[in-house]
C-alpha cells in the first residue's frame, strides 16, 4: 500500500508524540490526530444498569476490542435528569478526552431550565441507536387500544394516573401525545426509569406508562401489561402484532435516539476521527443483531448530519412545550 507524503509526516509526528491516533475500525481508516489520552472518558448522564449505560457498555467493549489506539470508559454520573453529567461534560476541555452520551434528554434540561444550554452547547460526533416508546398500560385497565385510552383521558382529562420521570423524556412522550391529541394525564413520579413504571403499571399503582421491549415481548401474554401502539415509523418485528401511532392515526413517533457529543470548540479531525471510530461497530452485523434483539435499531449519522437532526428535533420538542406552557414557556 502507498502512503501519501501528509500521511507519512503525520503518522511520524503522532509517533513522537506517543498519543497518535491513525488506526482503523473495522475496513475504515480514521484520521490521524492528537489527543493528550490514551482513554477518553465517555460520560454517560444516568446511573449504571439503565438502558443508556448498558448500550454504551456494549460499544466500550467493541471499541476497546478494535485495534482504536485511544480507548473509552464510560462514567456513569446520574443527577438531575441527565442534567448533572451534561454540566460535567458541557465544562471539559475540548480535546477530544471526554466524550458525552445522549439522547433527547439534552432538550429536555434545557426547557426544564435544568442547563442554560441545549444541543447546540456541545459538537455532534454521531447518532448511534434507536430506540422507539411503547404506549403501555397495566393488564387492569378496562380498555384494549389506543382509541379506548384516548376515549377515557377525554372523558376524565388529567385524571388518569401516570407513570414518568418528571421533568424528563418520559414525561415528554405524554406531554408530546396530550399535544397531538388534545389530551392531558395525571403524572406519578417514579425513580428507576422504565423499570420503576413498569412495577407501577403491574401493581396497579398507575394505569399508564412507557413499556420497553422487553416487556412488551414477556409480560403481554399473562394479562399483566397492555401495550396500545408503538411510536415508530414502522411496527416492530418483535410485536409485530402493536400498530404505529401513525396507523392509528396520531402523526407522532418518539423514541430515545442516543448518539455522542463532545465539548464544545472540539477540533473538526477529532470530531472525525472519534466519527470514524464509533461508526465500526454499527457496520458489524453481529453487532446490529444484538442491539435489534433488545428493541434497538443501529442507526449511524455522522457530524453533519447528526446536527441536522437535532435541530428539527429541538423545534418539534420547543413547540410542544410553548403550546402546553411547559417549563421556561410557563
Amino acid at each position: 500500500m502507498k502512503f501519501s507524503k501528509s500521511y507519512v509526516k503525520a503518522a511520524v509526528a503522532a509517533l513522537a508524540a506517543s498519543v497518535t491516533l491513525g488506526a482503523s475500525i473495522g475496513a475504515t481508516p480514521a484520521q490521524a490526530v492528537e489527543m493528550p489520552c490514551t482513554t477518553a472518558k465517555l460520560i454517560v448522564p444516568w446511573g449504571p444498569g439503565g438502558g443508556t449505560a448498558v448500550i454504551f457498555g456494549i460499544f466500550e467493549k467493541a471499541i476497546n476490542a478494535s485495534d482504536a489506539p485511544v480507548k473509552i470508559k464510560v462514567v456513569t454520573v446520574p443527577g438531575q435528569g441527565g442534567g448533572a453529567g451534561a454540566k460535567e461534560a458541557h465544562g471539559a476541555k475540548p480535546d477530544g478526552c471526554t466524550l458525552f452520551a445522549i439522547h433527547q434528554h439534552l432538550v429536555v434540561n434545557y426547557i426544564n431550565g435544568v442547563t442554560d444550554f441545549s444541543w447546540d452547547g456541545f459538537e455532534p460526533v454521531a447518532m448511534l441507536t434507536d430506540t422507539p416508546e411503547i404506549i403501555g398500560a397495566g393488564g387492569h385497565v378496562a380498555y384494549d387500544d389506543l382509541e379506548g385510552m384516548l376515549s377515557a383521558a377525554k372523558a376524565a382529562p388529567g385524571e388518569i394516573p401516570t407513570g414518568v420521570s418528571m421533568g424528563a423524556t418520559s414525561h415528554f412522550l405524554w406531554i408530546m401525545l396530550g399535544a397531538k391529541t388534545g389530551t392531558e394525564f395525571a403524572y406519578v413520579p417514579f425513580q428507576g426509569g422504565t423499570a420503576g413504571r413498569i412495577t407501577g403499571l403491574l401493581n396497579e399503582s398507575i394505569d399508564l406508562g412507557g413499556i420497553n421491549m422487553a416487556a412488551a415481548r414477556t409480560q403481554r401474554g399473562d394479562g399483566n401489561l397492555k401495550a396500545f401502539a408503538i411510536a415508530a415509523e414502522e411496527r416492530s418485528d418483535l410485536i409485530p402484532d402493536v400498530p404505529t401511532l401513525k396507523e392509528l392515526g396520531v402523526d407522532m413517533t418518539y423514541s430515545l435516539t442516543r448518539g455522542v457529543m463532545v465539548p464544545e470548540g472540539t477540533p473538526q479531525d477529532i470530531i472525525d476521527y472519534w466519527a470514524e471510530v464509533f461508526k465500526g461497530p454499527t457496520e458489524d452485523a453481529t453487532f446490529v443483531a444484538d442491539q435489534a434483539a433488545k428493541g434497538t435499531k443501529v442507526e449511524y449519522l455522522g457530524p453533519q448530519d447528526y446536527a441536522a437532526w437535532w435541530k428539527d428535533t429541538e423545534v418539534e420538542f420547543l413547540d410542544a412545550a410553548k403550546q402546553l406552557g411547559v417549563g421556561r414557556f410557563q
